[in-house]
């Protein structure tokens, strides 16, 4: 039995001072010359769990990281069994009556949809180009697509959250000066939490943080515009948008997708986790509103027509997704993509809502289930994960707003009214994995069986 750790922080620091090690992937290598598929049982395993933790590091499910693990072990002629969570991941492969166990684990979760892309475009060619290369050279191109750098800064990456919450806030019902404030907020905090995530700050002061300042902006930049152009005080309301780009979008929809997949350890793991930046984020969100009395009162009517209201959804949804795509690290192709399914989705959605024909659950199941089918057909096309295509799309069906009321109203000792909004909120986030899930099962014949 062999125990690794992984180590995906930055920088060199001593060996003393670091928690997660890094793994010497080269020094399993016995020989220079002999091909992967040909290797000692111990090379061939250190390609596959490298390969599976690289995945994890992504923030794609626990189904995934398997497929792929498995897809490479038969490749290299071996069989693989893995225990997959949110951060870890242990695996034993077996060849010709032997053996060989590891245990991987990386500092933090996140989610980089372009690095998921090259791993998957890898794992998909590898039986055909990788398998008979050293397995030397397949560290070094694992090495590359380890190595790639972040598509944005932090600056870019603020203002793709000030995008993406600022088009939010629109779709929740704000007007015009809802969207400045909350552009500035959200971009202001986004950028923030970017430089403490390269600081390696730890994730709960990471969110904190960056949330109690997306809140203060808001609040400064509404009080310079009651000041100086008079606006009347339920404008206020849009400070809830500032805080929306911490939604733990990714976990969220990958935990559903891993239980119904029966991967009960990544899926709790998972959920637990994307409950955790929530509460946090609500809790820090709330105590702001106490200290400069915001209250989260119902939006201004726009008074908007039915026609140009489609319009402006549809651009807002466009938007909304474009931004969260940049924040997941996805190339501006990919985001586009995804922009356009979130634009049709999401809009759909809520039309059906407006002709009051279906409640918000039902509605969010369409519209998670149109993003599915159309994601998949694009799969097909370009080859692009649909979970880069699929969560970016429905993130902006997240009901924020539904959670934050209910945290609000619960500090305020109103269960009854915050017990409301925690179970609307409830169905709509239960019935947008499973639109999803339903899209996979007509779509993908593999993702109908469960072996």
């Amino acid at each position: 039995m062999t125990s690794k750790s992984n180590q995906a922080a930055q920088g060199n620091p001593p060996l003393s001072e670091k928690h997660h090690m890094q793994i010497p992937w080269y020094d399993v290598i016995v020989s220079e010359e002999r091909q992967a598929d040909h290797a000692t049982l111990e090379e061939r395993a250190s390609l596959v769990g490298r390969v599976g933790i690289m995945l994890l590091a992504c923030g794609t499910g626990a189904w995934r990281v398997r497929e792929a693990m498995n897809t490479v072990a038969r490749a290299l002629r071996m069989s693989c069994s893995a225990d997959i969570g949110l951060i870890s991941l242990s695996y034993t492969c077996f060849s010709n009556n032997h053996a060989y166990s590891e245990v991987l684990s990386l500092p933090q979760s996140g989610v980089n949809t372009d690095k998921l892309d090259a791993l998957e475009r890898f794992v998909r060619e590898f039986d055909t180009q990788y398998a008979k290369e050293t397995v030397r050279d397949i560290h070094h191109r694992l090495d590359q697509i380890q190595k790639m750098s972040g598509n944005y800064d932090p600056l870019r990456a603020g203002l793709a959250a000030a995008l993406a919450c600022c088009a939010f806030v629109f779709l929740l019902g704000g007007g015009p000066i809802e969207m400045i404030c909350c552009f500035v907020g959200a971009g202001i905090g986004n950028w923030l939490r970017g430089i403490m995530i390269r600081r390696n700050w730890t994730l709960l002061a990471c969110i904190g943080v960056s949330v109690a300042v997306a809140c203060l902006v808001y609040f400064m930049v509404f009080r310079g515009l009651e000041m100086s152009l008079g606006i009347a005080a339920r404008h206020e309301a849009g400070y809830i948008g500032a805080m929306l780009f911490v939604i733990p979008g990714f976990p969220f929809i990958t935990s559903m997708l891993d239980i119904s997949k029966q991967d009960m350890r990544s899926g709790m793991e998972r959920l637990l986790y994307a409950l955790m930046i929530t509460i946090v984020a609500s809790l820090v969100g709330w105590l702001v509103a106490m200290l400069v009395h915001l209250r989260p009162e119902n939006f201004a009517d726009l008074g908007l027509n039915p026609v140009l209201l489609l319009v402006f959804r549809l651009m807002a949804s466009f938007c909304g997704v474009f931004g969260f795509s940049v924040m997941f690290n996805s190339p501006r192709r990919m985001a586009v993509q995804a922009g356009l399914i979130g634009a049709v989705a999401n809009t759909l959605r809520l039309e059906l809502v407006d002709l009051n024909t279906i409640p918000p659950a039902a509605a969010a199941f369409i519209g998670a289930l149109v993003a599915g089918l159309i994601a998949s057909a694009i799969n097909r096309v370009d080859g692009y994960p649909r979970i880069s295509l699929t969560v970016p799309s429905i993130v902006i069906m997240v009901p924020g707003l539904y959670i934050y009321r209910a945290v609000y109203n619960i500090g305020l000792n109103n269960i009854g009214v915050g017990a409301e909004w925690m179970t609307r909120a409830a169905l709509i986030i239960m019935f947008l994995p499973l639109g999803l899930f339903t899209a996979r099962l007509i779509m993908d014949s593999r993702w109908r069986k469960s072996d």
